[in-house]
């Protein structure tokens, strides 16, 4: 048999098909055509990291304690190695480091709950001393406020208290901790399991990868529990050093209820930026009530020199490894962890933009970061 030549039709219908892939490919190829693709691209990462917060939004009850759990986890780890690497039993470590942590956190509450019981009738006896200043100053103010206005607005925040609106928040507020009761239950088991079997549990969730790609997940792993760990031990220190500091000074001015508002500091302190910042106005508050105007203004001094003192000196030793963000990501961050996720959205946004910031940093090697995020030399410049 010869050698069977195409028609000649075929042939043309070859070439209109190479000659319209082409133009497809020149459409793409261009500046505007690859704005496009990248577009298409942005939107699918987008859609994709859209759906992953609504589920984890959804499930807020199962994804926040594992969360935490993961957190304090990744904080305990240097402890749990050192106990371990002592010959202590992997069961006796994890129980001794699960106890430290639920005695810190039932301290914590448990000042709280105590200073307020003993001091509550002097800051009942100081803020009502104090409204009545705050009263008889609002009558010297240029514009006139009535005694009447403001006894409208003491019966309209009366009203409200016994009103049924009120009465279902208060539902609301036994069906939250009732939710509470359960993410803490659910929190410890967890956390059991991350203390005692955490790198076991890695290992199998990386059991599909082999190669390049086991060895990328094994850095992603170590740079996101030292991230966590390093992270909440230094905001820990930051915020003792300035609880200690600020209730040391609420104490000295005599500002009532200066334990308790040291623990709030301690508390707000893991909110970078504003956690100080709202710590700071309470206290203030505080001490314009009990104690007037000027002690809320030394208040305010205390206040401003420790938060100056740990910016400059504490946080950028303990933080600089952990918390390599700048001010305005961790804004943004904050904000939109708010808006998501309420008050833990914000305490569990800026170590969540710190681990995937330190992801990103190893994510082609110990020292090499993804390659859109690699600083180029200035010889690739030219």
């Amino acid at each position: 048999m010869g050698f069977m030549r195409s028609h000649p039709a075929d042939r043309d219908a070859d070439r209109q098909t190479e000659q319209s892939v082409a133009t497809v490919g020149r459409l793409w190829s261009d500046g505007f055509g690859r704005l496009a693709t990248r577009s298409v691209q942005a939107l699918v990462v987008l859609a994709i990291i859209s759906l992953i917060v609504f589920g984890v939004t959804q499930l807020s009850l199962v994804t926040i304690p594992v969360l935490l759990a993961l957190i304090f986890a990744s904080a305990m780890h240097p402890v749990v190695s050192f106990l371990r690497r002592h010959k202590v039993p992997s069961v006796i470590a994890t129980i001794i480091a699960l106890l430290s942590i639920l005695v810190i956190l039932g301290l914590v509450g448990w000042l709280i709950v105590w200073a307020v019981e003993n001091q509550w009738d002097d800051l009942v006896k100081s803020a009502s001393k104090g409204f009545g200043q705050l009263q008889s100053f609002i009558t010297t103010l240029p514009f006139s406020i009535s005694d009447q206005q403001i006894e409208d607005a003491k019966n309209a925040a009366v009203d409200f208290l016994t009103s049924s609106q009120f009465g279902s928040g208060a539902i609301a507020g036994v069906s939250a901790a009732g939710n509470f009761v359960t993410g803490l239950v659910l929190m410890i088991v967890v956390l059991f399991f991350f203390l005692k079997d955490g790198p076991a549990i890695w290992e199998f969730l990386l059991r599909p990868f082999k190669g390049e790609h086991y060895a990328r997940a094994r850095r992603i792993g170590d740079r996101a529990v030292s991230t966590f760990g390093g992270y909440v031990r230094g905001t820990a220190t930051v915020a003792a050093v300035d609880a200690i500091g600020i209730g040391i000074g609420l104490a000295i001015i005599g500002v009532p209820l200066a334990l308790p508002l040291a623990v709030v500091v301690f508390i707000t302190a893991f909110i970078p930026l504003v956690g100080a910042t709202a710590a700071g106005i309470l206290a203030a508050l505080v001490a314009l009530v009990a104690n007037g105007p000027v002690a809320a203004i030394w208040v305010i001094a205390v206040v401003v020199l420790v938060n100056q003192l740990e910016g400059n000196f504490l946080q950028p030793v303990l933080m600089g490894r952990s918390l390599q963000l700048h001010g305005l990501v961790i804004l943004v961050g904050l904000t939109a962890g708010t808006v998501l996720g309420g008050i833990i959205g914000a305490v569990l946004s800026v170590p969540l933009l710190a681990v995937a910031w330190g992801i990103i940093q190893v994510w082609n090697g110990p020292d090499k970061p993804a390659e859109m995020w690699r600083q180029k030399r200035p010889e690739e410049v030219r």
